[in-house]
């Protein structure tokens, strides 16, 4: 590594543990005769898919040996970083669209483009829009192949949904605008109960004393939104790109001054003084969303197909299913559509080897095995539907997530930006003065100056 990549890097991360260091002190050790890659990622429940992965791989490289670790989302990053500056870091580690613009500009991800091509990896086997995710700036290169997809659907609780008197159907009929809230704001009334029995849409409802919420969060969103307000926002028309030239680019022109913005963050932030959704306060008090959702103090909550396999052992006693998000008022229901990839370290001392795994993880026969788990949607197109129907045979209806690609449905790619991280510091503040009630909406217009200031340095 040069000094001055090495120097950017240490920057970055400031003062850095050696006990950080320590996992990373055994990398490229392997049997006699074979090739160790060591392969990172975040996510627990997904240890099982891959672990039947590298079995198969191995199976059919025999002089390669891959050895997977698995880090919480919270010590994850900080281990990639502090292991890039030691020059220790895995062969091979998922990585998100939120950080690759960074670890591609510091020149510590591998560019596979050329590899793709000479192997005539298809790239159309693959969800449309997810390979773009990984491509450089004004898309050049490529900088991981997608490993996984996904979007956002309504989870509610059976037990709740029953007791008001409404079928599973009916929540795929919903429609929501800015304005009243429509239907879907009607759904939420009801389904929100007071400390006294009374339904939010009932004379005499107490919005300061709910015992069970209409729609529960976890925070404000801050810039993203995933999980908060971006169905809301999407369905309205807004996009996170300002300059439809960069729909699919590294977004350098922000659009959190948009009117579309400002009337969907005013009417989703109104359901908190409606008592159909919790104050901040109590949202971020620590508290879980799921734990939330399992202690019945949320009848429905927004999250992300990942969180299936989270959520269902969780609702035993209530019963749980996912429905779509509402229709907007355009005419169509809208998510996030994020997926992570699969890097290969630029310091690695065996990039072919670890482009063999890389490779093979977007091959059919590892999404599959990926797929039996029923915990994410891999990425090729074929291996999604078998997803579909493993989540399916867990009791959820699969198709509120997948119902996004389909004709009254828009799956938005997620946000990919070089300063991803110097964005959420202006926007988490700026978000939660609005949504916590000390600043009006307004002031997301200078909010969005700042951001768009960083782009312009």
């Amino acid at each position: 590594m040069n000094k001055q990549r090495k120097g950017v890097l240490a920057l970055a991360l400031g003062t850095i543990s050696a006990l950080l260091l320590a996992g990373c002190a055994g990398a490229n050790v392997g049997e006699r005769g074979k090739t160790t890659i060591n392969y990172w990622l975040w996510d627990s429940a997904q240890l099982p898919g891959y672990t039947a992965c590298e079995k198969a791989f191995e199976k059919e490289n025999p002089t390669i040996d891959v050895r997977i670790n698995q880090y919480g989302w919270d010590d994850y990053w900080t281990q990639i970083t502090a292991s890039m500056v030691a020059e220790t870091a895995p062969d091979v580690f998922v990585n998100h669209t939120q950080q690759m613009p960074k670890y591609q500009q510091l020149g510590q991800i591998l560019d596979v483009s050329e590899r793709v091509k000479k192997d005539g990896v298809n790239l159309s086997a693959y969800q449309n829009g997810l390979v773009d995710l990984f491509k450089g700036k004004e898309g050049k290169g490529l900088y991981g192949l997608p490993k996984d997809w996904d979007t956002e659907g309504l989870f509610y609780n059976e037990t709740y949904l029953k007791d008001a008197g409404y079928t599973p159907a009916d929540l795929w009929n919903l429609t929501w605008n800015p304005k009243d809230g429509g239907t879907f704001e009607k759904f939420l009334a009801h389904m929100s109960v007071d400390k006294n029995g009374v339904r939010g849409d009932e004379e005499g409802f107490d919005p300061k004393h709910v015992d069970v919420y209409g729609l529960g969060y976890n925070e404000s969103g801050a810039g993203y939104g995933q999980v908060q307000w971006s169905t809301f926002a999407l369905a309205n028309g807004w996009r996170y790109n300002a300059d439809e030239a960069e729909a699919g680019k590294w977004i350098t022109k922000w659009n959190y001054d948009s009117p579309q913005l400002a009337e969907t963050i005013n009417w989703w932030k109104g359901l908190i003084a409606k008592g159909y959704m919790p104050p901040l306060a109590a949202a971020t008090s620590g508290v879980g969303t799921i734990e939330s959702l399992s202690g019945g103090k949320y009848a429905t909550l927004i999250e992300g197909a990942w969180q299936n396999a989270n959520i269902k052992p969780k609702m035993e006693k209530w019963g749980v299913n996912v429905a779509p998000a509402p229709i907007g008022p355009h005419g169509y229901r809208a998510s996030v559509m994020n997926g992570v990839g699969d890097s290969i370290f630029a310091g690695t001392k065996h990039p072919n080897e670890a482009w063999q795994w890389v490779k093979f993880m977007g091959t059919p026969k590892c999404q599959n095995l990926v797929a039996k788990q029923a915990v994410v949607f891999p990425s090729l197109k074929e291996s999604s539907q078998k997803a579909i129907e493993a989540v399916s045979k867990l009791g959820y209806d699969a198709n509120a997530y997948s119902t996004y690609l389909k004709d009254n449905g828009r799956a938005v790619p997620s946000p990919v930006t070089a300063r991803w991280d110097q964005l959420q510091t202006i926007m988490q503040p700026a978000m939660d003065a609005v949504v916590g009630g000390s600043k009006p909406t307004e002031s997301l217009k200078e909010a969005n100056k700042q951001v768009n200031a960083l782009f312009n340095k």
